[in-house]
This record gives C-alpha cells, structure tokens and sequence, in this order.
C-alpha cells in the first residue's frame, strides 16, 4: 500500500495523475524509485499517444546573452490555456538557454542533446515531461541562434 507521502513526493516530481501514482507504487512494491521510472515510461508512452494532434498556440521566445548571443525560439502547443502554464512558459524560457550555450545545428540536434540543468536528461526526456504533464501535443518548431560576427542561420527540423 502506498503512503500519503509516496503519493505526495513522486505528484511534486512528476505531477502524474494520483491513480498512475498508486498503480506504480503497487508495480515497484513501493520502492519509489521504481515507481518514478515506471511514471516516466507511461509519460513517454502518453506522450506519444498525442503527437498527431494538432499544434495551434505555443509561444515565441527570446533570449539575449550580453549583446554578443541572441536566440529566438517556436514552441507549438494545442491550446492558449498550454501556452500561458508555468511549466510550459518555464520549458521554452530553457530551451533559449540551452541553444544559446550549446548552439545545436537543429531541431533534431536539439533534442538529442543533454539538458544543460541536468545532466542525465535530455531535451527530448524533458519535452516528454511536459507533455505529460500538460496533456498536450508540444512541438519545437524552429529556432535561431544568432552570435555576434557569425553567420545568420534559421535552424529548423
């Protein structure tokens, strides 16, 4: 039997449905750990469950590093409601970061690479994250990464 405290600890981390959360303890024999992997392959497998649906709002965002680094970023999602949630808002606000300090060639590229905040994640566990969390199909739909003296290169998928 789960805990509150289980419950409680793997909804902050992972913001599952406390059903999910329930039924992944009861698998792991209420190691959380387990548990938390078990969470994180039903989000994968919820995530792609959502991916033909079609993505009409998100948001554009920007990020200027010292005058020397600009990058502009294109996150499409399902509905305002998505575009204007913390997480959502939080994900694309880190997503400027990690392309203006790890300049990937693209969209693809983007995704493969290791989240900068941390190390054993990456880009495309993180979107995942979100999807989960949101309900909703998140697509990273183009970017720009531009330096200063350098060449002025759209990157899309």
């Amino acid at each position: 039997m789960a805990t509150i405290e289980q419950i409680k600890a793997l909804r902050d981390q992972t913001s599952a449905s406390i059903a999910d959360i329930q039924s992944s303890l009861v698998e792991a024999n209420g190691d959380e750990k387990i548990a938390l992997e078990i969470l994180k392959k039903k989000g994968q497998i919820k995530a792609s469950k959502k991916t033909d649906r079609e993505t009409k709002a998100g948001l554009i965002e920007t990020y200027n590093h010292m005058g020397k680094i600009g990058v502009l970023v294109e996150v499409n999602c399902e509905t305002d409601f998505v575009a204007r949630n913390e997480e959502f808002v939080k994900f694309v606000h880190n997503l400027v970061l990690q392309i203006a300090s790890m300049n990937p060639e693209s969209v693809d590229d983007l995704i493969t690479q290791d989240y900068i905040f941390e190390n054993r994640k990456t880009i495309q566990n993180y979107l995942e994250e979100i999807i989960a969390k949101t309900g909703e199909n998140i697509i990273i739909n183009r970017f720009v990464r531009m330096e200063l003296g350098g060449k002025d290169v759209s990157k899309n998928s």
